[in-house]
């Protein structure tokens, strides 16, 4: 698809005008009707409110011209999976589980290939063959190159420990000590909870990217620990396989 019916179609589908679109993104109406009839192209800083807008990269909005792939991991990016930067627009340099809210998720790269390799193998790869792929990968992406510009002084990767502490310091019984989080996007891990009333609740936003990890538990049996938390919470659950049939443990305020 071209520009024109890209921003006709994602205009049409939020249910907006064209003087409506362009109220929002501070241009005439007649300047929507230029991009819809492709005599015209919105320009860098128009086509970045579009984006925020739609919730769509600038790639899609001008027709995917690239193949968008992780700066970090390697992913290739489609838009539901691009991470965002702190004021909630997409940045299309790297994928939710890598960056998140502005904020870089990994600082050791071979903590990300212990991630990656767990989930490449089987996929036509011995986890020996995905470790050694990513090895040979990793180094040419372009936030591994810039790290050291790039990174936090490792900040967050302290934060990271603060919490691990935190959680082990509840001392939830049968839960193994935690020794590791990694970056887990709501929508995968989004479960719902069957309330003492009967009722159902999701306690997680499918959009954001949180902290967590997968305890066996001590007990033994069907039913693992799932661990998510972030700066505002901890919850901490169990589940059968593919999280089927959860129970909140634990949900704590910071």
């Amino acid at each position: 698809m071209d520009t024109k019916d890209i921003i006709y179609e994602l205009r049409t589908k939020k249910g907006l005008s064209q003087d409506e679109l362009a109220q929002k993104v501070f241009v005439t109406r007649q300047a929507v009707s230029r991009w819809e009839n492709g005599e015209t192209v919105p320009n860098t800083e128009t086509l970045k409110l579009l984006s925020k807008l739609f919730e769509v990269s600038i790639n899609t909005l001008l027709g995917s011209p690239q193949k968008l792939v992780c700066q970090c991991c390697g992913m290739p990016l489609e838009d539901e999976l691009i991470g965002r930067n702190a004021d909630g627009s997409l940045n299309e340099e790297y994928c939710k589980w890598c960056y998140a809210d502005g904020t870089y998720t990994y600082s050791d790269m071979d903590e990300l290939i212990d991630v990656c390799a767990g989930h490449l193998a089987g996929d036509g790869f011995s986890e020996e063959q995905a470790r050694e792929y990513m090895k040979q990968l990793l180094p040419t992406l372009n936030y591994w190159k810039r790290y050291e510009e790039l990174s936090d002084n490792g900040e967050f990767e302290q934060f990271k420990k603060q919490l691990i502490d935190e959680i082990n310091a509840l001392n939830v019984e049968g839960m193994p000590k935690l020794e590791s989080l990694n970056a887990l996007v709501g929508k995968y891990v989004n479960l719902e909870y069957r309330l003492p009333s009967g009722e159902k609740v999701k306690f997680l936003d499918d959009g954001t990217t949180y902290l967590g990890n997968q305890l066996e538990s001590e007990f033994g049996g069907d039913r693992c620990f799932g661990v998510l938390a972030n700066m505002d919470f901890i919850l901490i659950c169990t589940y059968e396989a593919e999280g089927a049939n959860p129970e909140l443990v634990l949900y704590k305020k910071r």
